[in-house]
């Protein structure tokens, strides 16, 4: 009996640190067959520069599911907002922290349609949410009249735009250490909110059980729609980081960073036994899939077999996630 509680326990902290053993046996594998190349300081950099992003819309998806949400539209809604970014800075000739402004507060009153299809029509998550993926890709396009926004372009009426070019403020939101900060710094909020506040409790406890959450005094849709504004927050956030690292709006430029974002937050659900969306668990699966992407590129595996070693990502985090599942 206590060989079978033993190994029992051992096989759950192997599942709870799968994402932390993982990420270790990652970096000591490419450590051993490239060295220097990837076990540098400068490696380490480029490492956190490409996590960063995939790690702030991870950090969106983590609040959208801790009351058991999910949301499929979120990357290309910020594919809009960057438009929205990109226009008011040089269109209109906005300064950069009212560009900001108004690209946060886009963001949370088009988000409004996806709580009103959720909370009001009460269509579930993920299909209000892929219907809004087309709705924000087509307002997107026509925003910009079907093409990027960058320097140098006429507006879409044909106008010349205020602003000529892109300032050294603009840019460095998407470069080193500016992006790394702001990852941490979305990391950390969202960590303080979930864990430490009572509408971060709150949220769990509808994650958890939405039922007894309601007949335990929580008003639900309140709080689930408390959580669709943080989202929208990070989401606006995410997409001016894109927008300034690509130097520009680009068409769906923030699109591929749904299946990235989705596999750090599955991932890193079951670090430390959590068993639900957690920030510091979603920073390590977003450093697990940057590790592997990094590591593969260094060894000669080519650019198109990278998003196979993602979706396996994905594939594993959810079998450890379901597989725990049916232990309980």
């Amino acid at each position: 009996m206590n060989q079978l509680l033993k190994k029992k326990s051992v096989g759950r902290f192997l599942m709870d640190w799968a994402a932390v053993i993982a990420l270790v046996f990652s970096i000591i594998v490419f450590t051993i067959m490239q060295g220097q190349a990837f076990f540098s300081a400068a490696n380490a950099t480029n490492i956190l520069r490409a996590m960063s992003i995939t790690t702030i819309f991870a950090i969106a998806a983590t609040v959208t599911m801790a009351p058991d949400g999910f949301d499929m539209s979120a990357c290309t809604l910020a594919s809009f907002s960057a438009y929205i970014f990109a226009s008011s800075f040089l269109w209109f000739g906005m300064p950069l922290l009212v560009s900001a402004i108004v690209t946060i507060l886009f963001t949370m009153v088009l988000y409004l349609l996806t709580m009103f299809l959720i909370l009001v029509c009460k269509i579930p998550d993920m299909l209000a949410t892929c219907s809004l993926m087309f709705v924000h890709q087509g307002l997107g396009l026509w925003w910009t009249g079907g093409g990027a926004v960058s320097s140098g372009m006429p507006t879409r009426w044909g106008g010349q735009p205020v602003r000529a070019g892109w300032t050294e403020g603009f840019l460095n939101i998407g470069r080193a250490p500016w992006c790394i900060i702001i990852m941490l710094a979305c990391v950390a909020f969202a960590f303080i909110f979930l864990n430490y506040t009572k509408h971060g409790r709150y949220l769990y406890a509808m994650g958890g059980n939405r039922v007894a959450a309601k007949l335990s005094g929580i008003n639900v849709k309140r709080y689930r729609f408390v959580a669709g504004m943080v989202t929208a927050v990070f989401i606006a956030i995410g997409a001016m980081v894109v927008c300034s690292r690509n130097s520009a709006a680009q068409i769906t430029g923030c699109d591929n960073y749904l299946m990235p974002s989705l596999a750090a937050v599955f991932v890193g659900r079951s670090v430390g036994g959590a068993e639900k969306p957690n920030a510091i668990g979603t920073m390590i699966g977003a450093a697990l899939v940057a590790v592997l992407e990094n590591g593969l590129t260094q060894v000669g595996v080519v650019y198109y077999v990278l998003p196979a070693v993602k979706g396996a990502v994905l594939a594993l985090a959810l079998v450890v996630a379901y597989a725990s599942k049916k232990e309980d």
